[in-house]
């Protein structure tokens, strides 16, 4: 018995950290730090390309999915990925446990430098989300590095010439889409290729995300932020590469993987078969089980996969939170609760009754002689002067003029 309590008393006290590397325990850290700033990268780039009265719902959907990611990875998401007890291998166990018609609408980013603080955000902290696959201070990891950055930015450039063809103008949002696509092929093939190949992975990703943006129209399916064309595309771009360009030479510069043959450039024909079956057989995995748990979302009380078309005009601030980014979606909402129902010119003295949910306002009373005043003073104007009146007064209620977007789509659906 004393000689099991020594035994016992002698574990406790080992130093577990001798087994480590401080140099590579702490890049590992920063790697994880940096990747926390990708969450609030990625809220602010969807949140500016969406419509100012859905940015708040983005901003929240982004930060309320994070809570819950940790929430799952630590109760069963951990065990599921890397359960060492598992049967099979696409998904583990629970052995670990505890550690209708659509509104498809071209509409304009409100906010580009939200978008471009985003996509900065991103980048920054997929430097430490790629190196970090590194799994140590080493020089593949300065290799993964550094061709994260090529990649996104030859695709950059390359995006934002294939804009420029149309519209004959330097597109910012194309520049920050570009580098985004090439950050997305870069995360498979950066610790694999040579830096010439990600020039070229670069290009590729460019070419084939920006042309992917059109399956929507297509498929006819709603995917306003582009994820498919950039994140889907982009990592399958990234992956092939690797059948093509991955060598030896780059995958033994972390002192472990020494030997280890890649693609093509190293005789190793058979990847190319390995590469596509990992697409195909991720993307089908991915698609059913995403299917599953959107459509039992849809039985969960309270909870509904797609919101309601009123909900899509009001915006997702208004119908969700009651809270908005800008203070315009408040002047927004008195003029809809001001607004008759029937559209009919309420008469001198009208109670309004409210609408969307708004009772403070059942008692305001319609001001039509202001309202008249106003229309007259506009009707005096000059023609031109009144034209951009109305133009400003669309802009000001968030909604795009038609006649402006027409020429761009058209030249989009022809290309």
């Amino acid at each position: 018995a004393p000689n099991a309590d020594s035994a016992t008393s002698s574990a406790a006290e080992t130093n577990l950290n001798q087994w480590y590397q401080s140099g590579d325990q702490a890049f590992i850290l920063l790697s994880a730090c940096l990747v926390l700033l990708m969450v609030p990268g990625i809220a602010f780039l969807y949140s500016g390309l969406a419509r100012r009265k859905s940015a708040l719902s983005m901003l929240w959907v982004v930060m309320m999915s994070f809570s819950v990611i940790v929430f799952q990875w630590y109760f069963w998401g951990f065990s599921l990925a890397f359960s060492p007890t598992s049967t099979n291998s696409f998904i583990g166990d629970m052995h670990h446990f505890g550690l209708k018609k659509r509104m498809m609408m071209n509409f304009r980013p409100h906010n580009i430098s939200l978008i471009t603080l985003g996509t900065i955000l991103l980048w920054f902290g997929w430097l430490g989300f790629n190196g970090g696959s590194a799994f140590g201070a080493n020089l593949r990891a300065v290799m993964a590095c550094w061709n994260s950055c090529l990649t996104a930015m030859f695709a950059a450039m390359t995006w934002c010439l294939l804009d420029f063809r149309l519209a004959r103008k330097w597109s910012m949002v194309g520049w920050c889409s570009g580098t985004i696509s090439g950050l997305v092929a870069a995360t498979p093939a950066s610790g694999f290729i040579d830096p010439w190949a990600s020039i070229i992975l670069g290009v590729v990703a460019g070419v084939c995300c920006n042309f992917g943006t059109k399956i929507k129209f297509l498929v006819r399916i709603d995917d306003s932020l582009d994820v498919f064309a950039e994140h889907g595309i982009g990592g399958m771009v990234g992956l092939i590469f690797n059948a093509f360009f991955a060598t030896k030479n780059v995958i033994g510069l972390d002192g472990v993987n020494s030997g280890t043959l890649g693609g093509f450039l190293d005789h190793k024909y058979a990847t190319i078969g390995w590469q596509i079956a990992a697409i195909v057989t991720a993307s089908a995995y991915a698609f059913v089980m995403s299917a599953i748990i959107a459509k039992l979302i849809d039985f969960i009380p309270g909870l509904k996969l797609r919101a309601s078309e009123e909900a899509e005009l009001l915006g997702m601030d208004d119908d969700q939170h009651g809270e908005f980014s800008y203070d315009y979606v408040e002047v927004r909402r008195d003029f809809l609760a001001w607004s008759p129902q029937t559209g009919e010119p309420a008469g001198e003295g009208t109670t309004i009754e409210p609408q969307h949910g708004i009772q403070e306002h059942a008692s305001m009373v319609r001001p039509t002689s202001s309202s008249l005043a106003m229309a007259e003073s506009k009707r005096s104007l000059p023609s031109s002067l009144r034209d951009h009146s109305d133009r400003d007064e669309v802009i000001a209620e968030g909604v795009e003029p038609a006649a402006e977007l027409t020429p761009m789509r058209e030249k989009q659906a022809s290309a």
